[in-house]
């Protein structure tokens, strides 16, 4: 499967999607989730909102931190991107020690000391089993109960206020909540979760407007913009992968 120069294959999974492949180029995005990001052959490189560029074999970029991606002539690189709030993108966030969060350099570090070093193929479904076995969900029951509502309520709009209210917390804890155990105020986390729904519906053979409005976005051109925000990729490039 091929899109702006990507070609290989996509898992998508509750909590995680994975891309292995030929890498092509992205424009400078800022997803929610936490990214993973393993060279298998070739060079790849990364630039940070500080303009910094940098070939790099591996970096573990935590969620919101702004970036591009180019790869070089037949570079080819693992991506897990993991939902913070699953036990995988939950351990790597706690784990992880980005001093600015927005710095190459300090995504790098991370992976220095946390990716599994070796040439051999890496299953990205046993990473994130054994980054998970560490970390419980979260913490607070109420959030725990809030993620649990939230995907059933996408398709429509997901107020804060009717959220807190269904599990029983004021609308300022809530959203409290989800930037401390999270990392990533309320509303990018429902853009996320929205992004992925129009994502699993395009791949079960929805159209572009279908997945749209399932996922509860306003039309098309809200999913675009979001999608253009979160991957640095026109949805009909990102769905093409899935789908193939």
């Amino acid at each position: 499967m091929t899109a702006a120069g990507w070609q290989g294959t996509t898992v998508l999974r509750p909590g995680w999607l994975a891309f292995s492949g030929e890498v092509g180029a992205t424009e400078p995005h800022a997803h929610a989730a936490l990214q993973v990001l393993i060279v298998t052959a070739g060079t790849v490189e990364l630039a940070d909102a500080h303009h910094t560029r940098r070939r790099v074999r591996a970096a573990v970029i935590p969620p919101r931190a702004r970036h591009a991606v180019r790869g070089g002539p037949g570079a080819r690189a693992d991506m897990l991107y993991l939902d913070p709030a699953g036990g995988a993108g939950r351990h790597l966030l706690t784990a992880a020690a980005w001093p600015g969060r927005d710095r190459v350099g300090d995504w790098v570090d991370a992976a220095h000391a946390l990716v599994p070093a070796g040439d051999e193929p890496r299953d990205p479904a046993a990473l994130v089993r054994a980054w998970t076995a560490p970390v419980p969900g979260p913490r607070h029951p109420a959030l725990r109960r809030a993620l649990e509502l939230l995907p059933e309520l996408l398709a429509g709009p997901v107020r804060l206020t009717d959220l807190a209210g269904a599990v029983h917390l004021s609308a300022s804890r809530l959203g409290h909540l989800f930037t401390a155990e999270l990392a990533l105020p309320y509303p990018v986390y429902v853009r996320w979760a929205r992004l992925r729904r129009a994502i699993e519906l395009a791949r079960d053979s929805a159209t572009l407007t279908e997945a749209a409005h399932g996922a509860g976005f306003a039309d098309g051109s809200h999913l675009t913009r979001v999608c253009h925000e979160m991957f640095g990729l026109a949805p009909s490039q990102l769905i093409h992968l899935v789908r193939a």
